[in-house]
């Protein structure tokens, strides 16, 4: 899994890695099948632990290209949780009070409680993304927000926030793919927007905003995973493994309640 994980200074080039990956499982779906579920329970099982410890706190951060998958991978990954300990929060377009205050406003907002599972399905990572690749005037100021947003993980992390930080690598081809099965199937146009369409066209800028901040903003208290997700059952794999590897890294603990006054009659 190292392969994946983008540690602090670790300077990337996106084109280095392969959207087409699935080398952990050389006979393919079918063998990642059974690890994949047994890490889906798992997660459920140490998902409760946080629960009923409450603690510490769980930020996952998904951010990709549209079609990359993101509501897909928390359908997989957060299957077999509470949704009594678990929220998903999507960042739309700011609305005019919300413009009204910074940008993290918002954000702070919906961080993990004690003993949360938060998924951000975009994020705070949206404003050095879309207003970089949008910003005709050539203004700098999404620069200073890669400072602003290391200072503000890393006071998530300090309060006892483990932050998960996930990068949905698809390729262009792939996201053609989708987006016309979009179009095709009845169920999944609701999904399609004319929109979509323009952003595909800004694919590199795109992928340069992305690389950028990748490198600016995986640090020791908030690291990237670089994802391959053409293939989804690969790239729930990976994001699954992930998530189990940190919770019981936190070495949690259900807690002892003092029994020796009570008595069941």
């Amino acid at each position: 899994m190292k392969r994946f994980r983008l540690p602090a200074g670790k300077r990337v080039r996106l084109d280095d890695f392969d959207p087409d990956d699935t080398s952990l499982f050389p006979g393919g779906k079918n063998e990642a099948a059974e690890k994949s579920a047994k890490l889906q329970k798992r997660i459920g099982e140490l998902q409760e632990l946080l629960y009923a410890e409450h603690k510490q706190r769980v930020l996952i951060v998904l951010q990709g290209m549209d079609t990359s998958g993101k509501d897909g991978t928390v359908r997989f990954v957060m299957g077999e949780c509470s949704p009594q300990g678990v929220r998903v929060v999507s960042f739309k377009r700011p609305t005019e009070h919300e413009l009204a205050h910074d940008y993290l406003w918002r954000v702070h907002a919906e961080t993990p409680g004690t003993g949360e599972i938060t998924v951000f399905n975009r994020s705070h990572y949206e404003d050095v993304l879309v207003v970089r690749v949008h910003d005709k005037s050539g203004s700098i100021r999404w620069k200073k927000r890669y400072r602003q947003i290391n200072d503000f993980e890393q006071s998530l992390a300090e309060n006892g926030t483990t932050i998960l930080k996930f990068f949905l690598h698809i390729s262009k081809a792939e996201q053609r793919k989708r987006l016309q099965a979009r179009i095709d199937d009845p169920t999944k146009r609701w999904k399609f927007e004319h929109g979509d369409l323009e952003e595909r066209k800004l694919w590199d800028d795109y992928m340069r905003a992305y690389e950028d901040a990748i490198n600016a903003t995986s640090t020791r208290h908030a690291e990237w995973t670089l994802v391959p997700s053409n293939a989804k059952w690969f790239r729930n794999y990976v994001v699954s493994k992930t998530v189990v590897d940190a919770l019981e890294r936190l070495r949690m603990k259900y807690p002892q309640p003092d029994l020796s006054a009570e008595s069941i009659g």
